[in-house]
């Protein structure tokens, strides 16, 4: 039985409820019936309450706060999957856990994004669905297929709104030089790298602007995440000081943890676009939100269908 011959499931855990409605109401099919509980001890629960057999189960869950809790019940999830005989199971993480640690940068340090692709994989993923990795490579980590969808497609359309002839797309440094370059060559604008080092974790110096001329321009910041908001507040307060006009960002995953939204609300950013990967529960008058549960329900869909992922962003 080919896959899309299969009931396409899906269930959502504890990280984000809000984006698992969401992209069951674009699928077009009722959330799957599950109870997720916790011990007196902390231990996680799960019971699927409805059968699954040979069906192509999906299971959602995001990085957010707790991080380890959430982690463990998303494998708890598969693992139960896998004892009640899902045809496949696909884990949907529209932020993978770990993302950031994705290589070793000093001696006697862990690979954990490594660790949770071993995981994962052992706990019976078949394949596995994300949104805007940290890096590339992390897909290197796995034998199995592996869907990582870019949200640049989706934020342009909407950076499309202030543009201008004079704007310019702005890499928060030079990590990110290679994916604001191909949103510059898809606009048509010029580009300019900020030149930052890192001094510690979540601690970063912006210190000059490469590249293109800020001075009297729009500047449009695209990113995959925000976390404590020190480093985007810095290249924001450095593309104004250089003469800068407007200021605009556009991050997948906001993070947004510790002082980020005072940090925020003190900068001299007009505006902040970011997506709801993670649930939003901070607000403020300078962030919107942007929901992907139309772009994932696509993609969710596509890969039940067996069709082409890649065609939702080429």
């Amino acid at each position: 039985m080919s896959d899309c011959e299969k009931d396409l499931v899906f269930f959502s855990g504890s990280s984000n409820p809000a984006l698992g409605k969401k992209i069951t109401e674009c699928l077009g099919v009722p959330e799957g019936k599950i109870t997720i509980k916790k011990f007196s001890n902390g231990e996680t629960y799960v019971q699927f309450l409805e059968n699954i057999r040979e069906k192509d189960v999906f299971l959602m869950q995001t990085a957010t706060e707790p991080i380890n809790d959430n982690l463990m019940e998303l494998l708890i999830m598969i693992d139960a999957a896998k004892r009640a005989s899902a045809g496949r199971i696909t884990a949907v993480m529209p932020q993978f856990f770990y993302a950031r640690q994705d290589r070793k940068s000093a001696s006697r340090e862990p690979i954990t994004a490594k660790l949770v692709a071993d995981m994962l994989t052992t706990a019976g993923a078949n394949r596995i669905l994300t949104i805007d990795l940290h890096s590339d490579q992390t897909q290197g980590f796995f034998n199995i297929p592996f869907d990582n969808l870019p949200t640049s497609a989706k934020l342009i359309e909407i950076a499309k709104q202030f543009y201008k002839e004079d704007s310019i797309i702005v890499a928060p440094d030079a990590g990110a030089a290679k994916k604001a370059t191909k949103i510059a060559q898809k606009l048509g604008l010029g580009i300019a790298i900020i030149n930052k080092i890192r001094i510690a974790h979540n601690k970063a110096q912006a210190l000059n602007i490469l590249g293109d001329n800020v001075s009297k321009k729009s500047c449009f910041i695209f990113d995959d995440m925000i976390d404590t908001g020190e480093s985007l507040c810095k290249a924001i307060n450095l593309i104004k000081e250089n003469g800068a006009e407007h200021t605009y960002a556009f991050i997948t995953h906001g993070i947004l943890s510790g002082s980020a939204i005072e940090l925020i609300n003190s900068s001299k950013l007009d505006k902040l676009y970011i997506t709801d990967t993670l649930p939003n529960l901070k607000q403020s008058p300078k962030i919107e939100i942007v929901s992907i549960a139309d772009y994932l329900a696509k993609a969710i869909k596509n890969i039940h269908e067996n069709r082409s992922v890649s065609t939702l962003f080429d």
